[in-house]
């Protein structure tokens, strides 16, 4: 249980409410918790660390509380986080990089990241931060993409 808390803490200290809009979302013919399952192994070989991984449905059932299945990832890597600190250190409140995967009431299990355009638009970063922003983009939707395939 207390593995539970402190990961629920982790989110909430690391979390930044998104707005539908801003987020890229993908649908996943897998349960969520396998859905990401396969996005961490992705993520892990592709050099990033995992930070936490917050069971939010787990600890809803711990506090006698129902969730449909929901779960929050957060992972990063140094190499493609940093330089959008670089471009604006306040941009770290949006990193390390955060996946949410979860099961609507229609039973379709969705998988979302936030889209690191809107990070552009967040922090007013000039047109010397598009590199970075789109190769956040290109890595973020390829994740989701390869994290969601059949």
């Amino acid at each position: 249980m207390l593995k539970y808390i402190v990961a629920a803490m982790l989110g909430v200290i690391f979390a930044r409410p998104a707005l539908a809009e801003e987020l890229i979302m993908v649908k996943s013919q897998r349960s969520a918790p396998e859905t990401l399952d396969r996005l961490q192994k992705i993520v892990k070989d592709d050099g990033f660390f995992i930070v936490a991984r917050v069971p939010h449905s787990e600890a809803a059932k711990g506090a006698g509380l129902t969730l449909r299945p929901t779960e929050l990832m957060i992972f990063g890597k140094p190499q493609s986080g940093t330089p959008l600190m670089v471009c604006d250190q306040r941009a770290g409140i949006d990193l390390p990089l955060r996946a949410l995967a979860w099961e609507d009431g229609a039973k379709q299990v969705w998988l979302a990241m936030v889209d690191p355009h809107v990070l552009k638009q967040r922090y007013s970063l000039g047109a010397e931060c598009d590199g970075v922003i789109d190769r956040m983009t290109t890595t973020v939707r390829a994740f989701l993409a390869d994290a969601t395939a059949s």
